[in-house]
């Protein structure tokens, strides 16, 4: 028999020796409730989900799940719900089918029951005509929805998903998506834990964490009621001034908390509700302002972030490369045996633009970045850097480009401070040289204080910064930028494209990957690849043009009428 609260936690808390990691919190979720829990890397969500399920036991407090106590009732609960950690948990030489078979038996799920519910599973995700294929031939987000698959195969009565959208791009995420709403409609619990704040939105409560502790507890609703009134968009009209004049004057502003830099205009979130003409008199004359709906983002930046005023940058000037090339690729293909990973790429990105390339998993958008670095060979067409052919990987290249590669390319187990100095002497510089750029490097990605750690022991939004560092340390003239903020809560995002925006205004072409679409609107123009063609290359107005759609249409809906549209003309390119 099934009982009333699936979920009832009292004075629940853990810690590791010192380190208090959960401190003690009531909660409690009933059936059929979709929970979302939010919060910074480091806010304790991981460790909240596994003492939920039974994995971790609790140094504080109790918890109850299904009925049972978590500390002596571990098995009966691993039984009755899945758990979907940020790992795959799937046995890449086992094929889908085997997957999900071995799952079912660990499970007890009876052959007659089994059958019928793995082909409702495959139908559902889509994954019915790769039953064959070996787990670790799948797509990032392929694997998303079988390991998902895996935790349904037994009909739980809670389900935990631990950042189930990590790393998966847009249209997978949608789908995985549509998979919850399918089961949440059955009556499924959930708790989800997500740094995407879009996922979080879809859930009927939320939870936000820091450090440890519960900050805000409610509906989507009740956490938005406090930031109305509060958030705000400014352009800079007829003032004459560039935004970013314009962002450091509003950082200075007592009343207000934080400026987020878009390409067009300025986001501001208030400390207090302000009437929007008391605001504007705070403003320079002829600046364009407007109220705006608050998102869930804004409310993380309010109750996350302490005001610090604005970050001061080093010298940044803008230099003069006069007609100097950014980035050309004509015709770029790649080969890996039959397989074309990258078909015959042409675009072109400016000194000082700041370029998305977007598309799903396995659109060949790495390949594509690896091939302009010089990391692997290109079979057809050409490509410059900064006036520089991509072949070979010369040293001539190499002092041209930076890369901050997915996973952050940092050496785990050496610290922070090793890492810099690894990567300046990989670049070459060395004695006050190498001393130099390192500082520089911090001072512009805000790395002040520097943990005395490795590097593997700290946060996402540390490792970002540090790797974004190490990538500058020559100043090179183009930066790539794969997969830069995956993970990281909006506060690290928000300063970490404030940085990118500093250097792009400097004169450095950026190129960088994203699944976060949002990301895209910082840029000034989008590059769409599915199955490694280009299938459109614009800004984002002409894009919404070409596609047919409102001029102020997301970057999301964008993308998905791109790879709508090529689908049905046959993945035919659209063109720019």
């Amino acid at each position: 028999m099934s009982s009333p609260e699936p979920i009832v936690a009292k004075g629940l808390g853990r810690q590791f020796a010192d380190n208090v990691v959960i401190e003690p919190l009531d909660v409690s979720v009933d059936r059929g409730q979709r929970v979302g829990i939010v919060g910074a890397d480091g806010a304790g969500k991981t460790t909240l989900l596994q003492m939920l399920a039974g994995i971790l036991d609790p140094t504080e407090g109790e918890c109850r799940v299904l009925g049972f106590d978590t500390r002596r009732g571990a098995k009966q609960i691993a039984a009755r719900i899945g758990y979907m950690s940020q790992g795959f948990t799937l046995y890449d030489r086992l094929s889908v089918k085997e997957n999900l078979r071995f799952a079912a038996r660990i499970r007890d799920v009876p052959d007659e029951l089994y059958r019928e519910r793995s082909e409702r599973l495959l139908t559902m995700s889509g994954l019915g005509r790769f039953t064959d294929r070996p787990a670790a031939k799948l797509s990032g987000g392929m694997r998303k929805k079988l390991s998902l698959c895996t935790n349904l195969v037994h009909e739980p009565e809670l389900l935990i998903l631990d950042e189930p959208g990590l790393g998966v791009d847009p249209l997978s995420r949608r789908h995985l998506w549509a998979m919850l709403d399918r089961f949440r409609a059955q009556g499924l619990t959930m708790v989800v834990a997500t740094s995407y704040m879009d996922e979080a939105e879809l859930c009927d409560r939320i939870l936000l964490l820091e450090q440890g502790r519960v900050l805000a507890d409610g509906s989507l609703e009740e956490l938005l009621r406090p930031a109305a009134g509060r958030v705000f968009t400014v352009n800079a009209g007829n003032t004459g001034r560039g935004l970013r004049e314009l962002s450091g004057i509003l950082a200075h502003i007592e009343s207000v908390h934080s400026v987020q830099w878009l390409p067009d205009h300025l986001r501001l979130v208030m400390n207090a509700d302000i009437a929007e003409n008391q605001l504007a008199e705070l403003l320079p004359a002829g600046t364009h302002l407007a109220a705006a709906e608050p998102r869930l983002e804004d409310l993380f930046v309010l109750r996350t972030e302490k005001r610090t005023g604005e970050q001061q940058f080093p010298e940044l000037a803008r230099q003069d490369r006069g007609k100097e090339e950014g980035l050309v690729a004509t015709g770029l293909s790649v080969r890996f045996g039959h397989f074309k990973a990258v078909d015959r790429v042409s675009f072109e990105a400016p000194s000082g633009e700041l370029l998305a390339l977007l598309g799903p998993n396995g659109a060949g958008k790495t390949t594509l970045i690896r091939a302009l670095c010089g990391l692997v060979a290109i079979d057809e067409g050409s490509a410059r850097v900064a006036g520089v052919s991509s072949g070979g990987g010369s040293t001539a290249l190499r002092r041209q480009i930076g890369y901050m590669s997915q996973r952050f390319s940092l050496y785990l187990e050496l610290t922070p401070w090793e890492n810099l100095r690894f990567f300046a002497n990989a670049y070459g510089l060395a004695g006050g040289a190498a001393r130099a750029a390192i500082d520089w490097a911090r001072e512009v990605t805000g790395l002040t204080d520097i943990p005395d750690k490795l590097t593997g022991d700290l946060s996402s939004a540390l490792r970002q910064r540090l790797a974004l560092a190490c990538s500058l340390l020559h100043r090179p003239r183009v930066l790539f930028l794969d997969e830069p903020t995956s993970g990281v809560d909006p506060v690290a995002r928000y300063r970490f494209w404030r940085v990118i925006r500093e250097l792009a205004a400097s004169g450095m072409t950026v190129l960088v990957t994203t699944h976060y679409l949002e990301e895209a609107a910082y840029c000034d123009r989008l590059a769409l690849m599915l199955d490694g063609r280009l299938l459109a290359h614009g800004s984002r107005s002409s894009l919404n043009h070409s596609l047919g759609l409102e001029a102020d249409a997301t970057v999301e809906t964008l993308f998905t009428a791109a790879i709508e549209q090529a689908g049905t003309a046959n993945s035919r390119a659209l063109g720019p």
